[in-house]
């Protein structure tokens, strides 16, 4: 091993020892599965903004995201980003202060107690099919974040991918075990910082090393349809595609999304204050929009330092172009050793992007099984500590199962994250959207709506979209979805038994208080 990548390993290790130590902090707080889940409802407004958008952007805001953008041009990563961008907003705006006074009026610590609580259902079968749709699609989501480590760590020092992915794994659970809630929001607001700090470096190192914007733009120029947002180029082959309206509907629709993440809408319920919101939405709003912004160009200059540097990796698909910020730290690292440290932490910087996310996930999918399923469904009497060790034991198991899911070192993190962003946004967004504005709204149509928009994901995905590839329905899978579910929702909540007067008067209350 080199001496620059001695000083990586050694960055890379003491910041990983940093979340180890926090999660052990935390661990001493944690006195409740309310402590454990929800972290007792006392986050910060900026540890709520910034945990909330690094749990949200995971490890393709640094390797998906410019990526594809290299990839492909500009077109469908701007078009991502811009729905991204606008879903943030509004989700901020119009979800998070109602949820946040709903939740606690309920007594609800998870989305599914939300939606069980908010419909009045009393058997918990809306907290059964909730919970389950978390576990189906948390775990390739955490899968891929998991795959993203794998990838780093055999890249940069030549592991074994599974080597380098298992134990990757290995330490976001053992902080995400001992900490739970506390721990996985500020070791993410921490996270939020180091992957500001390695965009910033990476963009000014590559834009540095091509000799200004000028040289960038002069490389791809000959590229057609690589600087059109209506139009894509795939590197790969030299194909040029139109980018319609359809396209970019189906592209924007990444926004969907966010009325129905688990993971993000938590930090809406835990924060201290209601009305600290605003100032979290406004963090969090300026905070995706610069990020995401700066990783898209990293893809574009990222094409041109491919072209321009000798010896540096020549990418012939997307899944091979999300290694350009990996390969762009190897660069800046081979300068000496203070540019090694500063490699360490871009690579510290997608840890930190995939770590974010996978905490989160692991521990909404772990209340999902411990809280909703056990303890709810199936009306399990647990103590709080047998309740606390049960919730860990659930993150080790669906850690397992994703381990085993990442395997493949070939797969794209920006597809499998796109599939699994889908899923939820297809099955919660209307979900929450309808329980916090539609006082009309039941059980029963929440249950059907639930259903046909997970049913239709995988139908969309490969079915669908396998059937007519390249034609007018090969779309994100989210938009069908997202749209059947919420027309399922209203129309068997309208055809069905209204709410009974309790529920309405409490919705009627919520909204009085917001």
């Amino acid at each position: 091993m080199t001496t620059a990548n001695i000083c990586i390993l050694v960055t890379i290790l003491i910041y990983l020892l940093m979340m180890i130590a926090i999660g052990a902090y935390f661990s001493r707080i944690n006195k409740s599965t309310d402590d454990f889940y929800l972290g007792g409802r006392r986050l910060g407004p900026l540890v709520t903004a910034m945990s909330a958008e690094a749990s949200d952007m995971s490890s393709w805001l640094l390797l998906g995201l410019p990526g594809l953008a290299l990839a492909t041009g500009l077109a469908e990563a701007t078009w991502t980003g811009i729905g991204l961008a606008i879903g943030t907003y509004l989700n901020w705006l119009f979800v998070a202060k109602r949820l946040r006074v709903y939740t606690q009026k309920l007594g609800a610590v998870t989305i599914p107690d939300f939606f069980a609580k908010r419909f009045g259902d009393d058997k918990h079968i809306l907290t059964l099919v909730s919970s389950l749709f978390i576990v189906i699609f948390f775990v390739p989501y955490t899968a891929s974040g998991f795959a993203a480590c794998g990838k780093l760590f055999s890249s940069m020092f030549g592991m074994d991918y599974v080597m380098a992915m298992i134990m990757s794994a290995a330490v976001i659970v053992l902080y995400c075990t001992l900490g739970g809630f506390l721990a996985a929001s500020t070791t993410d607001f921490i996270q939020s910082i180091v992957m500001t700090i390695a965009l910033v470096v990476v963009l000014g190192f590559t834009e540095g090393i091509v000799n200004g914007f000028d040289n960038v733009f002069a490389n791809v120029q000959g590229l057609e349809g690589y600087l059109d947002i209506f139009k894509g180029h795939m590197i790969a082959d030299g194909s040029v595609g139109s980018y319609g309206a359809l396209p970019i509907a189906s592209t924007l629709a990444w926004g969907l999304g966010y009325f129905g993440m688990p993971h993000i809408l938590l930090r809406f319920m835990a924060i201290e204050d209601k009305n600290k919101l605003k100032l979290s939405r406004r963090v969090a709003s300026v905070w995706v929009v610069i990020s995401m912004a700066v990783a898209i160009l990293i893809g574009v200059v990222g094409y041109s330092v491919m072209k321009s540097v000798p010896g540096f990796p020549q990418y012939a698909s997307n899944s091979e172009a999300e290694s350009v910020v990996i390969d762009v730290a190897k660069l800046i690292a081979s300068h000496g050793y203070i540019p090694a440290v500063v490699g360490g932490i871009i690579l510290a910087g997608i840890l930190a992007s995939t770590m974010s996310t996978a905490d989160s996930q692991l521990l909404a999918a772990a209340s999902a099984v411990s809280q909703n399923i056990v303890s709810e469904f199936f009306k399990v009497n647990l103590g709080k500590k047998a309740s606390m060790w049960i919730a860990r034991i659930t993150v080790i198991i669906i850690s397992v199962i994703a381990v085993f899911l990442a395997l493949n070192p070939d797969s794209s993190v920006f597809r499998i994250v796109s599939f699994a962003w889908g899923g939820f946004g297809a099955c919660f967004g209307p979900a929450v959207l309808l329980g916090l504005f539609w006082k009309r709204s039941n059980k029963w149509g929440i249950l059907a709506g639930m259903i046909s928009g997970g049913a239709m994901i995988f139908i969309w995905k490969f079915v669908v979209r396998v059937a007519f590839a390249g034609s007018v329905l090969d779309i994100y899978e989210l938009l069908p979805a997202f749209i059947l579910n919420l027309v399922v929702a209203v129309v068997v909540s309208l055809i069905t038994k209204a709410p009974a007067k309790e529920l309405v008067d409490t919705f009627e209350q919520v909204k009085a208080e917001e």
